[in-house]
């Protein structure tokens, strides 16, 4: 139950409870790095993505769970935090820190040459994740402008935490790389193919929203910092 005006602040978690949400945020940076380490080594050498392999699917597979398990942690420490009272300035800095380097460098992943399957003659090269490059730049571009925003006005005693549509993005980001990588595992992603249909859908949709998602923190920039924007 929320604290009220009418009841006394909750104390401070201590001992395993003050450490549990910090220890969630550390183990998903863990996670994050095993899962970018398995990605790198696992699909070296395997065979093109249109010829079945089962070294490939297993690395999948094994990815896809890093990945849930690492995004679970996610919600967990958050909640634990609030539950227990345990927000700590480690937390304030390094559960956003974990959440962008999962997300950013799962998208990233799946960008590299490793998902793409080569053109040949005028045929260009085929991301099989459906995730160009420049996407990625949208997505981290979007991820600079917001940080920096909530960076200038926090300073300035702002709150700048993050908005419905932030955490939208969040879970939706979340969603959509382990099915992507489900379906790059058991489907056929050859164009034309519903499988192909799917994760080209799911992608786009969720660059679009992840660009929609900075508008809030722009229009409340502007609403706050009227005063600021000619301060030094």
């Amino acid at each position: 139950m929320p604290d009220t005006p009418d009841t006394p602040p909750r104390p401070a978690a201590t001992g395993a409870r003050a450490r549990i949400p910090n220890a969630l945020t550390i183990l998903r940076l863990v996670l994050a790095g095993v899962f970018f380490g398995l990605l790198e080594v696992g699909l070296r050498g395997v065979d093109p993505w249109n010829e079945p392999d089962d070294r490939r699917t297993i690395v999948l597979f094994v990815a896809l769970g890093l990945f849930v398990v690492a995004a679970v942690t996610d919600a967990l420490d958050g909640y634990f935090a609030r539950k227990w009272n345990a927000i700590s300035k480690f937390g304030r800095v390094m559960d956003p820190f974990a959440d962008k380097i999962l997300v950013l460098g799962a998208f990233a992943y799946l960008a590299a040459p490793a998902f793409s399957i080569p053109g040949v003659h005028e045929v260009p090269d085929q991301q099989v994740s459906g995730v160009a490059p420049w996407m990625v730049v949208l997505i981290l571009a979007r991820e600079l402008l917001v940080t920096s925003i909530r960076g200038l006005f926090e300073s300035q005693g702002v709150d700048f935490s993050a908005d419905l549509a932030g955490k939208l993005k969040m879970i939706l980001q979340s969603l959509v790389i382990p099915v992507v990588l489900l379906l790059l595992a058991i489907a056929d992603v050859s164009p034309g193919e519903p499988a192909r249909w799917v994760i080209d859908i799911a992608i786009w949709l969720t660059v679009l929203v992840t660009l929609a998602s900075c508008a809030p923190y722009i229009l409340k920039g502007i609403s706050s910092g009227r005063g600021l924007i000619h301060t030094p």
